[in-house]
């Protein structure tokens, strides 16, 4: 069987890009103080890749992060987690994941997932799956419909991913289809803020996240 055939429906690969936990999630630091912010950070993450590794389109998801720390903790739940060495920012952190991806399976179908989702859930991210593979490139816009939590490639396709600020009308001008699923908030719920926090968990806060931020919360 031809290799576009065979990594194609292998299942998903997905790539998680995650700054240095002493830089990540800054706007939090008003809700959750200097101590807690970067413990969040870590939690996000561990509860976005915990979902991700939970849902049946996935095969793989590779972490792109320098935090050893991190990597650590992701690799034991686990991610395969390679190090951010073009060191020139998210979407060239995303390029060198999909990059890693295809060099083992060329032809892999592939997705870029933020590491702030710690609501997520397995099954919405299964539905949002489904719909991306009827199109070459796809993607899903944040809660504020301003930025993008996915985008995928489908096999054989350039991610071409350009995350940051107002991403979502970047996607959609690049030929990327937007995905308009209901139903799939916990994939749309990235946490930037306290705001966006207590939204996440009014949808449910993954273990690691709840641990550590219940009680802080009082």
């Amino acid at each position: 069987m031809h290799p576009l055939h065979t990594d194609a429906e292998d299942g998903w690969s997905l790539v998680v890009p995650l700054k240095p936990l002493a830089l990540a999630k800054s706007r939090l630091a008003a809700a959750a103080g200097a101590r807690l912010r970067p413990r969040l950070a870590l939690a996000f993450a561990e509860d976005t890749v915990g979902a991700v590794l939970n849902c049946a389109r996935v095969r793989d998801v590779v972490v792109v992060t320098d935090d050893p720390t991190a990597s650590s903790v992701l690799a034991a739940l686990g991610a395969r987690v390679v190090p951010d060495s073009p060191a020139a920012g998210l979407n060239a952190a995303l390029a060198h994941g999909v990059r890693a991806v295809r060099s083992g399976r060329p032809y892999a179908r592939v997705a870029a997932l933020n590491a702030d989702l710690p609501a997520l859930r397995p099954e919405e991210l299964a539905r949002v799956l489904d719909v991306a593979r009827k199109f070459p490139r796809a993607f899903l816009a944040d809660a504020a419909e301003i930025g993008t939590t996915f985008l995928s490639a489908a096999p054989g396709v350039e991610l071409e991913p350009a995350f940051g600020g107002p991403s979502r009308l970047r996607h959609l001008s690049s030929g990327a289809v937007e995905i308009t699923l209901a139903g799939v908030d916990s994939v749309r719920r990235d946490v930037d803020t306290g705001e966006d926090l207590a939204a996440a968990g009014a949808l449910g806060l993954g273990p690691r996240t709840a641990a550590r931020w219940l009680p802080a919360a009082g």
